[in-house]
């Protein structure tokens, strides 16, 4: 199958680029200059290019406290531009798969999110994604999946494992907050539930696949409890290591609220297309084992940055 997913750099892209090609995929990877979310034609013109079998719409404003400030941008790149490339999509005859986020709920629920729980974000960044999943789908209807995600990490790029390991080489104790859990997921077993769904949609026009669907590792925690298992995992390898301060949200208040609950139950993806993702503490152990044999080359925080 021959894929374009949008974006160049983002952890789900650099873990499609690896995963796609070893089962079998090309990965076609559009974005800038000669595609921009904020020009249709271009869009239309690049995917027309890449002559795909299926989308991924991956690229996204993620900058999740700058959205409090920049709404206009984050609407422009989470919701007319999602909708740009589905409608693009659309106009090709090829499926659609856009990625989503747990924001899109409030984190107030005792249980983990279903997807026909009630949504209510409470961010800019929350609503702009909310949102693009209605454009998309009215875009491109019952040729569309999103898939929601949530706490993603990787071996590339910036991101909570990387700046854990990071921080653990400058100093001894860590503080983390441990009042927001959710589900710590890979990007490599995103990228491989991805290529699943997109396998599944393109021989099967049954409408039961298309929808939203919730997509993460199985197991939850909170950001302490992941810090903590990232630094003994750390540790058992030799590499620098700290402890965790657990504190409270309270203590660190950023301009777009956290969700307290983060968890999305991903029982619908695995009974209508057979997708399980595997437990988070095996999956962190599975892309540990892929950095470097120090452990360093660990994104780090600049000073007064947070941790989640």
């Amino acid at each position: 199958m021959r894929i374009a997913v949008t974006g160049r750099t983002g952890q789900v892209v650099s873990s499609l680029m690896e995963r796609g090609p070893a089962a079998g995929h090309t990965i076609v990877a559009v974005g800038r200059p000669e595609m921009d979310l904020a020009d249709p034609d271009s869009i239309v013109r690049a995917l027309e290019a890449a002559a795909p079998d299926l989308v991924v719409s991956a690229a996204a404003y993620t900058a999740v406290d700058k959205a409090e400030h920049e709404p206009g941008l984050a609407t422009a790149v989470n919701v007319l531009g999602a909708e740009a490339v589905a409608t693009a999509a659309a106009r090709l005859g090829v499926p659609i798969i856009h990625l989503s986020t747990d924001y899109v709920f409030d984190g107030r629920g005792k249980l983990p999110y279903v997807e026909t729980d009630m949504i209510g974000p409470t961010t800019v960044y929350g609503m702009s994604k909310l949102l693009g999943e209605r454009a998309v789908l009215a875009a491109h209807p019952g040729q569309a999946v999103v898939l929601r995600v949530a706490w993603v990490y990787s071996p590339f790029g910036k991101n909570f494992l990387r700046t854990m390991l990071g921080l653990a080489t400058t100093r001894e104790e860590i503080a983390v907050v441990d009042d927001q859990f959710g589900n710590p997921t890979s990007a490599l077993d995103i990228a491989d539930g991805i290529l699943t769904v997109a396998a599944n949609i393109v021989a099967r026009r049954d409408s039961a696949l298309r929808g939203v669907f919730h997509m993460t590792a199985q197991g939850h925690a909170n950001w302490a409890e992941f810090a903590t298992r990232i630094l003994a995992e750390a540790s058992a390898r030799g590499w620098p290591t700290a402890r965790v301060r657990p504190i409270a949200s309270a203590a660190y208040p950023t301009p777009a609220a956290r969700p307290a609950n983060s968890r999305l139950d991903s029982g619908l993806i695995a009974r209508v297309h057979g997708i399980a993702l595997p437990a988070w503490e095996d999956a962190l152990t599975a892309v540990m084992d892929r950095l470097p044999a120090d452990g360093m080359g660990a994104a780090r925080l600049r000073t007064g940055e947070r941790c989640q």
